[in-house]
């Protein structure tokens, strides 16, 4: 009976101490490189900040990554450079330029190097509940991709829609004049 109850015992603490260990880190970097060949034009990667909300559409993917939120930009970004395939089109919330020091310290200083790190991409700024909607959408038929950071700014999530890095917007825009001048005749 004594040795019943020691098992028992020892089967609830480690139970226990498995619940309350926190989870193994991903390795997030190789997630995203091995997510880059299978992503296209109309999927998403947000690099959001920690207090991002947890979206629940079926093609929402979310990865922790314990990292600073403009490290795992720089990572991102490089990565789709590197790519054949799609380019990123940047938004950023429109809220993030109103937000003081005073509020959220160092804010001014995100800023600063989230431009820096920007500088070579047209960034479109959106209402932060508008972008989040967008993001949602799309998961709903795409693949959307969410590496949390830790980074404690409000509004300072980063935005990238995949494009086809071989296919521009005016060749589009080319393609479907063309198109509907034939249906015209």
């Amino acid at each position: 009976m004594k040795r019943t109850v020691c098992i028992v015992l020892g089967l609830l603490l480690a139970s226990c101490a498995v619940y309350a260990a926190p989870p193994a880190d991903s390795n997030w970097r190789a997630e995203v490189a091995a997510e880059m060949p299978l992503l296209g034009h109309r999927n998403w990667i947000i690099i959001a900040d920690s207090a991002y909300p947890l979206q629940i559409a079926p093609g929402v993917e979310t990865i922790e990554t314990h990292e600073p939120q403009l490290e795992v930009a720089r990572f991102v970004l490089g990565v789709i450079e590197r790519s054949i395939h799609v380019r990123p089109d940047v938004f950023m919330d429109s809220e993030l330029p109103f937000v003081s020091d005073e509020d959220a310290p160092d804010a001014s200083a995100y800023r600063r190097q989230a431009s820096d790190l920007l500088h070579n991409y047209q960034v479109v700024s959106e209402p932060h509940d508008k972008l989040i909607s967008e993001a949602n959408d799309a998961g709903n038929t795409f693949k959307i991709l969410v590496l949390k950071t830790s980074g404690t700014i409000p509004y300072s999530s980063i935005f990238i829609r995949l494009n086809c890095k071989y296919w521009s917007d005016d060749a589009e825009q080319r393609l479907r004049a063309r198109m509907q001048g034939s249906a015209a005749r």
